[in-house]
Formats: C-alpha cells, sequence, structure tokens
C-alpha cells in the first residue's frame, strides 16, 4: 500500500514539475505583462485577502 502512494506521489510530483517548467518557459518567452494585466494586478494587490478568502 505504501509503495501505491509513494509512487501516486511520484506521479504527481513529475506532473508538478512539468507545469512549473512549461509555466517558466510561457513567463521567459512572454517577456512584459501586458497593461490591462498590470492594472488587474495592482486592483488585486490593493483587495483585503478577506474580500477574496472566508476566513
Amino acid at each position: 500500500m505504501a509503495d501505491a502512494v509513494m509512487q501516486h506521489l511520484h506521479q504527481d510530483m513529475e506532473e508538478v514539475k512539468k507545469d512549473i517548467a512549461l509555466i517558466k518557459y510561457i513567463l521567459s518567452e512572454e517577456g512584459e505583462l501586458a497593461d490591462t494585466a498590470k492594472l488587474r494586478l495592482a486592483k488585486a494587490r490593493k483587495t483585503p485577502l478577506s474580500d477574496y478568502v472566508e476566513v
């Protein structure tokens, strides 16, 4: 049973590693954020976390 859990965790970690590699590639190729994305990010940073997550 423990071997099955470890195998599943290993597979999940390999998928996460691939996803992170893809994200890093996209970010390195894309360069700078668009102006609309910068505005949305600034707005999101000003919004209290409590507006997003029920505490």
